[in-house]
C-alpha cells in the first residue's frame, strides 16, 4: 500500500457493499479503462463482502421493517465508522481521503444511503444501485400507505441537511411490481419519491442529485456493472 508521500495525488475511497459480486460487476475491468483514459481520480476501492446475516445487517440503523429484517443495521454500521474506516486509515498511512464515497446495491444500497446520511462528517458522495427504497415498516395487506417506507421517513424528519450528494439508479425492468397501478414499477416510484423527499431538503438536481433510469436494466449485476462507469466518473471524475 502506498503512503501519502508517495501518491501523487491525494487518495480518494470507495466503500462498497455486497464485495462478493465484484467479479461479476467487473469492477477491476471498469476502472482500468477509466484509469487508461485518464477519466477518474486515485481510488482505494474496499469492498466488503456481505454474509449469512446479510438481510439483518442490510437495511435503516434503529428502524427494521415489518418482517423485523434489517435489526442488525445499526451494529453493521458502528463496524463500518469505528472498526472499518479506522483499519482502512491506520493500513494506508493516511488521515483523511479527498472524497469519501459509499454504494451498493439493492438492499446494499439502502444501507449505504443509510449510513452515509447518518455519517455526512465521514462520507461526502454515496451511490445507489437499484435501491430497495420500498422497505417498509407495516405489510402491504395491513393498511400500508406510501408514509410506511422507512428511508423516506428517515430523510423527511431528519433535522438539517446532511452535506451529501447522491447518485442514484433504476432500471425500467428492475420487477413487475407496481403497488398503486400507476403503471410505473414500484422500483422507480420509490426512487423518484425519495428524490422528491431529498429535493424538499433543499437539495437540487443535478448539483446534488444524479438519477440514472436504464431502459432495459434488470435487478442484477450485469446492469449494475455496466452503469458502474457512470457512478465513478460522478464520484471521482477529473
Amino acid at each position: 500500500m502506498p503512503d501519502e508521500d508517495t501518491l501523487a495525488e491525494p487518495l480518494n475511497l470507495l466503500l462498497l457493499n455486497d464485495g462478493q459480486e465484484l467479479e461479476n460487476l467487473a469492477l477491476t475491468q471498469t476502472l482500468e479503462q477509466l484509469y487508461n483514459h485518464n477519466r477518474i481520480k486515485p481510488i482505494l476501492v474496499v469492498a466488503i463482502n456481505a454474509g449469512e446475516d446479510r438481510l439483518q445487517e442490510y437495511g435503516v440503523a434503529g428502524k427494521p421493517d415489518f418482517k423485523k429484517r434489517g435489526a442488525k443495521a445499526d451494529v453493521y454500521t458502528q463496524f463500518i465508522t469505528t472498526e472499518l474506516l479506522p483499519y482502512i486509515k491506520q493500513e494506508i498511512g493516511i488521515t483523511e481521503f479527498e472524497t469519501t464515497a459509499y454504494a451498493g446495491f439493492s438492499l446494499g444500497g439502502l444501507s449505504a444511503f443509510d449510513i452515509a446520511w447518518n455519517n455526512a462528517d465521514v462520507f461526502n458522495k454515496v451511490g445507489v444501485f437499484s435501491g430497495s427504497f420500498w422497505w417498509r415498516s407495516k405489510d402491504l395487506a395491513r393498511g400500508y400507505t406510501d408514509n410506511d417506507r422507512i428511508a423516506h421517513a428517515v430523510v423527511r424528519e431528519t433535522r438539517g441537511k446532511p452535506d451529501l450528494k447522491f447518485w442514484l439508479q433504476t432500471g425500467t425492468k428492475d420487477e413487475t411490481s407496481d403497488r398503486n397501478k400507476n403503471g410505473i414499477i414500484d422500483a422507480i416510484d420509490d426512487t423518484i419519491d425519495l428524490i422528491k423527499e431529498l429535493e424538499a431538503k433543499g437539495y437540487t438536481r443535478p448539483a446534488d442529485i444524479q438519477y440514472v433510469e436504464v431502459v432495459g436494466g434488470s435487478h442484477n449485476t450485469e446492469t449494475w456493472g455496466k452503469v458502474m462507469g457512470k457512478f465513478l466518473c460522478w464520484a471521482f471524475g477529473r
